[in-house]
């Protein structure tokens, strides 16, 4: 096509969305929500919301602002804002005078939170520059939360201790979603978690990752689990193979705490493209693969002395994976909680919860998992005195090139 016959013209929508884009580079964090209500009433919308998932994931609430409809929190559970943050798609909930629309706001694929505005009647068009608009918004939030805390504050739902403050800061977003693999992971208690951490990365067609537990509670632990992920980024962004990640943590954890201090660790490396999955278990609960909405079995590996004990080289267990199967990380807070008057928790009963709601409908890797968490809660009497994180991978296989691909 000849620079003559390339058509640059703007439409309504368009021009929208680059005015909010160009308004955003500059713009405070404060300054962002009545802005977004601006934009929104430019397209006949009204009582524009901005609700945030709270940090133990149970309620979406508002985030206050000028121009904003700051209503009560809504439940993750039971209402429309909730079905439209846990599927990741547009509801829409007809009303008296115009339709409520709820319009997952996300970064990526980690679900921020939604959006919600009344319109008198929605089209098409309105879906397509809404979708759009909520996907904007997505990124302006997370790029101003680096920034101000008054999102934190708006997110923070009872107090929230120290370490719980480090390990929040720490954390990489807990969903991510490409063609090829979906990640989640959740912590609890949210507002006291110390020891336990997760990260990941998604390099060419290497998912690496690392769940890991440090010993001890509150500051102790945080600092520990701090001292032990940097070590893991590190070796990540220097080194390639499990072993010397193990070895680098090894060596950090053990100069900076001495040899009575030690990291759990579960170290992985999946080929996203094959479903290659290499293993190194050093000291932690087993993960469990999860086929067909079952747990079919543990996947084993010969275990290694915790980070920090000064163990020889790790060895290396390899799996493949089937399209669809998920793998399921856990620390052992979820399994050694002690009911009153009872044996701990134990894998058993966590087995018969994942097989449980394996056998109900998905709403999506994201919001099984979460459902898993609040399950196991409840099994536990609401009990969680120690961490008990869960961290999740579902291999899809193929490929994303397509994306890459201007229709």
């Amino acid at each position: 096509m000849s620079e003559e016959t390339v058509d640059r013209s703007e439409g309504f929508g368009e021009r929208l969305l680059c005015l909010l884009l160009d308004r955003a580079r500059l713009m405070p964090p404060q300054l962002i929500a009545p802005l977004i209500a601006e934009e929104v009433a430019r397209i006949g919308g009204r009582d524009v919301s901005i609700l945030l998932q709270d940090y133990s994931q149970e309620l979406l609430v508002p985030l206050p602002g000028r121009d904003l409809h700051v209503g009560q929190p809504e439940p993750v559970d039971d209402s429309a804002a909730g079905r439209s943050f846990l599927r990741g798609d547009v509801v829409e909930v007809p009303q008296t005078h115009g339709v409520r629309m709820y319009l997952p706001l996300l970064d990526g694929s980690d679900q921020v939170g939604v959006m919600a505005l009344t319109l008198d009647v929605v089209g098409d068009d309105d879906r397509r520059l809404l979708r759009r608009l909520a996907g904007l918004v997505a990124d302006m939030l997370v790029t101003k939360n680096a920034y101000t805390d008054r999102f934190f504050q708006a997110r923070r739902r009872e107090p929230m201790s120290v370490s719980a403050e480090i390990q929040w800061s720490l954390l990489p977003p807990l969903t991510m979603t490409v063609p090829q693999v979906e990640v989640a992971g959740i912590l609890e208690p949210a507002y006291r978690v110390a020891g336990d951490s997760f990260d990941y990365a998604l390099n060419d067609s290497i998912l690496h990752v690392a769940v890991i537990d440090a010993m001890g509670h509150g500051l102790d632990a945080a600092t520990m689990a701090t001292v032990a992920i940097g070590a893991y980024r590190h070796a990540r962004r220097v080194f390639v193979s499990l072993a010397e990640k193990y070895a680098f943590m090894d060596e950090a954890v053990a100069r900076q705490f001495g040899p009575d201090h030690f990291v759990t660790a579960q170290l992985m490396h999946l080929n996203v493209a094959t479903g290659e999955l290499q293993l190194v278990n050093a000291g932690h609960p087993a993960p469990l693969l999860i086929r067909d909405g079952l747990v079919a079995r543990q996947l084993e590996s010969a275990t290694t002395l915790p980070v920090g004990f000064g163990g020889e080289a790790p060895r290396i267990r390899e799996h493949l994976l089937q399209q669809g199967d998920r793998v399921l990380c856990y620390t052992d807070g979820i399994i050694e909680e002690h009911l009153a008057g009872e044996e701990p928790f134990g894998e058993e009963r966590l087995i018969q919860c994942v097989n449980r709601l394996g056998q109900e409908p998905s709403e999506g890797m994201r919001a099984d998992l979460r459902r898993l968490s609040h399950t196991l809660k409840h099994e536990r009497g609401g009990r969680t005195s120690d961490d008990a994180t869960l961290f999740m991978i579902e291999w899809r296989g193929g490929a994303a090139d397509h994306l890459a691909v201007v229709d």
